[in-house]
């Protein structure tokens, strides 16, 4: 899982104040690569980078603008986590975002992650989680079975062999081959059950879609004599 930062942690990570990280962001010297849903500031492994090359130049006694003039004239050093560089709200979603995409509480996504059903790409010391866009898929996913009356615990189960199907379909190299192969046909044998219990599901929707049309039909036609029968004078 990649860390992420707030403020407060990426100063103290930093030893330096929340004055000089201010000042640092005004200037535009360091930008934060996401915001919280409450609106906090959070960074990512690339501006602790860049801020570590900031802190040695601001102990050497260069002043704001000398640090900005440095780094016009010579650029900053490559930083080993230019991955990390990428606008976080843009490619992650926060715990409300989710939320919302999914129309449940922020609580339930809380809930679910508690108890493993779903696991944040990201998370900050202080407890920030930020979830990849696949989580949407899965947390309607989530949803279905619940309707279809899974527990808790069966649902774990299918949301972790989704997560490893989306291991192995980045990278077999995530599991070794015997591993892997181990893994690829439990999801099988999952499929396959899974399958066998959704033939159950629609067999018992298509009794009651014909239930409920031959019910409405008959609440109709009971409605049509009723307005026929005489009201006594």
């Amino acid at each position: 899982m990649k860390e992420i930062y707030t403020s407060d942690e990426l100063a103290t990570k930093l030893g330096v104040s929340k004055r000089i990280l201010h000042e640092w962001e005004k200037e535009e010297l360091l930008k934060p690569s996401g915001i919280a849903d409450e609106g906090s500031h959070l960074y990512t492994s690339y501006q602790l980078e860049r801020g570590q090359y900031l802190k040695k130049l601001y102990e050497l006694g260069y002043g704001i603008e000398d640090i900005k003039k440095i780094i016009k004239k010579v650029g900053l050093p490559k930083s080993s986590a230019e991955n990390n560089r990428q606008n976080l709200n843009e490619s992650y979603l926060t715990v409300g975002q989710l939320a919302e995409a999914v129309k449940v509480s922020p609580r339930t996504i809380k809930h679910w992650e508690e108890i493993g059903i779903i696991e944040p790409d990201m998370r900050s010391e202080g407890g920030y989680r930020l979830f990849a866009p696949h989580y949407v898929f899965i947390c309607n996913l989530i949803k279905d079975l619940q309707l279809f009356g899974y527990s808790l615990e069966e649902i774990k189960t299918v949301s972790l062999y989704f997560r490893t199907f989306l291991d192995l379909n980045s990278s077999l190299d995530s599991y070794p081959v015997d591993e892997s192969e181990q893994k690829l046909n439990e999801l099988i044998v999952a499929i396959d059950s899974l399958s066998e219990k959704m033939d159950l599901f629609k067999a018992g929707i298509a009794r009651w879609e014909d239930l409920l049309k031959k019910k409405k039909k008959e609440i109709i036609s009971l409605k049509t004599r009723n307005s026929k029968r005489i009201i006594p004078s």
